[in-house]
């Protein structure tokens, strides 16, 4: 716990809301505290920003729209943004409170991960990071420290729109101060301030470098130099640091790391989508690590340095040469004077070697990539080759322009400078896109299969549909089949189900009228019969669904009809006594109306009606009696 005395968040309701209980972490633009929300009685993380940005009017109005933007972020890989707002001039952000521990901290302790494990991380960072390029959102400041990790192996990715926010309240120029984080700063970002998703992309693939290798590519004594190395530099491969890393996955980072954004994947979905393709060809499969035991966070080491800096070419004193020595060599003695030709011989020679040593780490020890674009397989590896290069094949992908088996894509771009004996990664032409029948196959399904195809979602329409099923896909717009460029977005036209229908009144309604009137709402009906006193033979006695509830088209409707009145025999008691009569005919549920006659033996002369006719019961019978 890093709470202090002084601390004057800690112990306050924020907004008359938040409960703060202590402080989490401490970085560069804000702390991050433990907070019950009061209303909701739930734990959630508040961020307050630090007293020095709260005061400038301009970024407490961009924190709060890039707030709005982030809250409009539902993934289950992105830390949720709950609420925003100021506190006697303290602006806070209200978030998902996540139980566990920084990517960072797990860094601390593996000190590096294994391919799988490496790879398992990025599969949920990139998914949160493609959701917000596909809202148009540029997190900005992607490194380990914003990267959560739960107990049970979740990973969940923060602070979406902050860097952004922070920028907006310190860059004024284009030769002004840079808010980011130097270790990952794509070279755009430190150039000119600018940043897109592919931005982003050059992040990511900097914190795979640094999960496979256990060290950021470039190190310096200040943040100036890190930040000038990623403009001049590329960032090597991680089989350079650590011997055995497959080739895939060389490539994998040299493509997301490319100086230029224009030769790196265009957002993260496509990063993502080869990150998982090279796992699935390699076998790469593991499980998300975790510490083993709660390591403090680490400051947030966003931070503010000067472009102009970093734009301005340092000026290198170039290395004295042997003979720039050699004329400060004192005459020798007469008699060493016919040593002198082997002194020049020796300073010649190391002139020479110092020169081609210059030369090879300079220049020689690169070569220049070839176009192999257009080439087929056999003819592109044959080039490459003969350059003196290695390669790796990522998955093909879809162009318009290159035929089917051809290489569409190559990584590095033709022209860049590349160390001999370096991994251009390559991908085969799979022709015109097309657009996958999708019919019948969930959402889920089919943004896997479009993405597979290296095509977008952009959205969804629903329709009720009598033949598939509520959440399945009708259609998709473009059609199925169409041809279309690669990541075009199509939306999808997804299934309500059949329409629903409210249930008429069919009851007291001769059964084949009501019949007639529910198929022709597209319902199917059954029947079944029952004795009923009120209502007529072969009319409905009730409808399952009832009148005024809701059905579908397609749905099966019950109809109970009238058997009509249910009629019972009446037993014959002529030659009874009157007495047993009577209870013979009140046991089987008639009224009994007896005519007595004087005189006799107290015996049923007749009845009416006669003994087995059939009457319902309630029915009088009537008895002569002698």
């Amino acid at each position: 716990m890093d709470t202090t005395l002084s601390d004057p968040v800690v112990d306050r309701l924020l907004d008359g809301r938040y409960a703060v209980h202590h402080r989490l972490a401490r970085g560069g633009m804000a702390s991050v505290y433990l907070a019950t929300d009061t209303r909701l009685d739930r734990r959630v993380a508040v961020k307050v920003m630090h007293p020095a940005l709260a005061e400038d009017p301009e970024f407490v109005a961009r924190f709060n729209r890039e707030a709005r933007a982030a809250a409009g972020l539902n993934h289950p890989d992105v830390v949720s943004v709950y609420d925003q707002g100021s506190d006697d001039g303290h602006p806070f952000l209200v978030m998902e409170y996540v139980p566990g521990h920084t990517l960072r901290s797990v860094l601390r302790e593996r000190l590096r991960l294994s391919p799988g494990e490496a790879l398992a991380v990025m599969d949920h960072v990139l998914a949160a990071l493609a959701a917000a390029h596909a809202t148009g959102l540029v997190h900005r400041d992607v490194k380990p420290e914003n990267v959560l990790v739960t107990p049970d192996g979740r990973v969940k990715v923060a602070d979406f729109g902050l860097a952004r926010a922070a920028a907006g309240a310190t860059v004024t120029a284009a030769t002004g101060p840079l808010i980011g984080t130097a270790a990952y700063l794509a070279p755009e970002q430190v150039r000119d301030g600018t940043s897109d998703a592919r931005s982003d992309v050059y992040a990511a693939g900097v914190m795979l470098f640094e999960l496979l290798t256990g060290r950021q590519p470039f190190s310096g004594d200040s943040a100036v130099s890190v930040a000038y190395r990623h403009v001049n530099e590329d960032v090597p491969e991680p089989s350079s640091v650590v011997p055995g890393i497959p080739a895939e996955l060389d490539a994998l980072v040299l493509a997301a790391t490319a100086r230029d954004p224009f030769d790196r994947p265009t957002d993260a979905r496509a990063l993502h989508t080869s990150l998982m393709s090279v796992r699935d060809r390699l076998g790469l499969h593991a499980a998300v690590p975790t510490p083993s035991e709660v390591e403090p966070a680490a400051p947030n080491d966003t931070l503010v340095v000067d472009r102009t800096a970093v734009a301005a070419t340092a000026a290198v004193t170039p290395p004295r040469t042997p003979a720039d020595d050699a004329t400060e060599v004192a005459p020798a003695p007469r008699r060493r004077r016919r040593r002198w030709p082997y002194v020049v011989a020796a300073l010649l020679v190391a002139v020479v070697v110092a020169a081609f040593l210059g030369w090879y780490l300079a220049v020689g020890r690169y070569t220049s990539a070839p176009s192999v674009i257009g080439l087929t397989k056999a003819a592109a590896e044959t080039k490459l080759d003969k350059a003196g290069l290695k390669h790796t094949w990522l998955p093909s992908v879809y162009n318009d322009n290159i035929d089917v088996g051809l290489v569409a894509e190559e990584h590095p771009t033709p022209g860049h400078d590349l160390r001999k004996g370096g991994t251009v990664a390559l991908a085969l032409s799979l022709g015109k896109d097309h657009v996958p029948n999708l019919r019948n196959k969930t959402v889920e399904e089919a943004t896997a299969a479009l993405q597979r195809a290296q095509l977008t979602v952009g959205g969804t329409k629903t329709l009720y549909d009598d033949t598939i099923r509520k959440g399945r896909v009708i259609r998709t717009e473009p059609k199925a089949g169409e041809t279309i460029s690669p990541r075009t977005a199509v939306t999808l036209v997804v299934s309500q189900g059949p329409q629903p229908i409210i249930m008429p009144d069919v009851t007291k309604k001769p059964v084949d009228q009501a019949t007639s009137i529910l198929t022709a709402l597209g319902l199917k009906v059954t029947t079944t019969k029952a004795f009923n006193d009120k209502i007529p033979e072969n009319s409905v006695i009730s409808s399952s669904p009832s009148a005024g509830s809701t059905a579908h088209k397609g749905d099966t409707v019950m109809l109970v009809v009238s058997k009509g009145q249910q009629l019972y025999p009446v037993p014959d008691v002529v030659g009874m006594k009157v007495e047993d009569a009577v209870k013979t005919l009140e046991d089987a549920g008639f009224k009994v109306n007896v005519h007595q006659f004087p005189g006799g033996p107290d015996r049923v002369l007749s009845q009416s009606p006669g003994g087995g006719s059939k009457k319902k019961r309630g029915s009088t019978v009537t008895l002569y009696a002698f």
